[in-house]
């Protein structure tokens, strides 16, 4: 069963989950949307640099550990691993997050791209670690659409999800790495999905969304994305989070293979 399915006509800390609407709530508690406004202000900040790593993590933390127990409290997901691994197991909770494509897409022939030593989400100094995979389109001229259809191509989320963070304000020239970027927080799985290098982002932060529905158009957003050298592609990466609070870069590959296609 997918989460859209536990979750569906519940009314959680803010969020219509039936509509997608951000509610406004009489509670002093932080709604999930005040949840998503912290973490965008903290990813900005230290994509600016403007805050410590050692800061970071201690606000990164506190507000992962918050959103899970607002999504436990509510009881409308399961709070037992083995509950979580078996709706993994039943090849049917993630969906292949572009449309008309399928495994054959994922970079390299085993999906080695993914690199995770090294990765430190704090730090925007630490280069040289890919805890990502890179899934391609046709485009061959680079314009952002499929050879194939002439069509922009549709970016999916991989699982259901709060939207946490987006970026909409990329530019050629700009040091943005990830270029327009999404963050997703899955709670059944605790952890965070980060599509990057977007064209055109549909969603907003605060939104509901299913897996296989539409996130974005793939683009080529980003310091080394937009270089011609760069084939046009999703980066795609997800972090699971600790009980800590803290991050930990988990490889997608497996679940890319066993994942839905969308028409």
């Amino acid at each position: 069963m997918r989460v859209a399915g536990l979750m569906a006509a519940v009314l959680v800390g803010g969020i219509n989950v039936a509509s997608s609407q951000v509610v406004t709530g009489n509670s002093s508690d932080p709604t999930l949307y005040d949840y998503c406004q912290q973490y965008q202000t903290l990813y900005t900040k230290i994509r600016e640099q403007a805050v410590t790593p050692d800061s970071a993590r201690l606000e990164f933390s506190a507000i992962m550990k918050g959103l899970q127990e607002r999504f436990l409290s509510s009881e409308t997901i399961p709070s037992d691993s083995l509950q979580r691994d078996s709706l993994l197991r039943t090849g049917t909770y993630f969906s292949f997050p572009i449309r008309g494509y399928t495994k054959s897409a994922i970079g390299g022939s085993r999906g080695e791209g993914y690199r995770g030593n090294g990765f430190d989400l704090f730090d925007y100094n630490v280069r040289g670690s890919h805890p990502a995979q890179d899934i391609f389109i046709v485009d061959r001229n680079q314009d952002t659409n499929d050879d194939r259809t002439g069509q922009p191509v549709d970016i999916l989320a991989m699982t259901s999800g709060l939207v946490l963070a987006i970026e909409t304000d990329w530019h050629p020239g700009s040091d943005y790495r990830g270029g327009n970027w999404i963050w997703v927080y899955d709670p059944i799985l605790n952890g965070l999905f980060y599509y990057a290098h977007n064209n055109q982002v549909d969603v907003s932060p605060g939104q509901w969304v299913k897996a296989g529905q539409k996130l974005a158009e793939m683009g080529r957003s980003g310091f080394n994305a937009y270089k011609t050298r760069s084939p046009t592609h999703l980066h795609l990466m997800y972090l699971q989070i600790q009980p800590n609070g803290l991050p930990q870069p988990l490889d997608t590959y497996q679940w890319l293979l066993m994942a839905q296609l969308s028409k």
